[in-house]
């Protein structure tokens, strides 16, 4: 199957737009694994057992692996997932971004290596930095377009005049992702929900792309307006939701981190259930 269509398959299937971001931190780890970086597949797959049937995606964060020379851990944390939960796509957030054979590189990491169904790209050095990615017809890339960060108004929202129309950069982004540069109908967009009128904006511009949405929970989005700015699916007669293309909206330290104790997986599990629904009602509110 393409990454659309199982990403598609796991909104019906689970009735969600929430996305797990997994981003073990074993500062963070509940007292029976603090500090224990050995201990991160186990932190992580306990938390996948907990919501797989409560997410539209999983999002591993590479970083957090990489810096505890977890990779392993990850390629087995992967493998579980398509074990427990093979409905559930796996989109690998590493934000690469270089040319060539190095690109070509970073794409085998991703899909070859790492089995994820899609990865996050910088597309800031060009169509040649996402090609790649793109011969893997089966998978699906995020460019980041209007992120999450404050620092991301030093770049995204500057007006381009050398372009015709004079768009923002976030805005171009958009444009080609939507038009010329989704050669295979692979692309999305990373839109951060913190900007839920650049949400709107991005989603007027490309109606037909899946959004990546971060920034939900810690980060202080607000789940009502991000729903309201991007989603455009319809709920069934039955309540069911569908859409052609949807949004994920990320959530990541508020779900991880519920509990320090033993109950840490059942709590992320609530925690979880109760975002899931709040998107959800947010969708039938229209």
């Amino acid at each position: 199957m393409k990454f659309l269509d199982i990403l598609g398959a796991a909104e019906r299937q689970n009735q969600s737009l929430l996305c797990v971001g997994l981003d073990p931190d074993p500062a963070k780890f509940p007292a029976r694994y603090q500090g224990d970086a050995s201990r991160i597949y186990d932190f992580c797959a306990a938390i996948v057992d907990a919501t797989a049937d409560l997410v539209i995606a999983f999002k591993p964060q590479i970083a957090y692996f990489a810096a505890h020379r977890a990779e392993a851990q990850l390629e087995q944390l992967i493998q579980h997932m398509r074990r427990t939960a093979p409905h559930v796509p796996v989109i690998l957030d590493a934000k690469r971004g270089d040319i060539g054979s190095t690109a070509e590189q970073y794409a085998i990491e991703a899909f070859e290596r790492y089995g994820a169904d899609a990865v996050t790209l910088s597309p800031f050095m060009g169509f040649d930095s996402v090609q790649p990615y793109l011969k893997y017809h089966d998978k699906g890339a995020f460019l980041l377009c209007r992120t999450s960060n404050p620092g991301g108004d030093d770049f995204q929202p500057q007006r381009l005049a050398s372009v015709a129309g004079e768009p923002l950069l976030y805005e171009h982004i958009a444009q080609l992702a939507q038009g010329q540069w989704n050669l295979n109908g692979q692309l999305g967009l990373v839109v951060g929900a913190t900007y839920p009128a650049e949400i709107e904006r991005v989603r007027a511009l490309a109606p037909t792309l899946p959004l990546l949405i971060p920034g939900v929970g810690a980060q202080g989005g607000d789940a009502l307006a991000t729903v309201k700015a991007g989603w455009r699916g319809k709920v069934l007669a039955d309540g069911t939701l569908e859409s052609s293309a949807p949004i994920i909206v990320n959530s990541s330290r508020v779900i991880l981190y519920a509990s320090g104790g033993e109950d840490f997986a059942a709590a992320a599990r609530r925690v979880a259930l109760e975002t899931r629904d709040v998107l959800r009602a947010a969708c039938r509110a229209g």
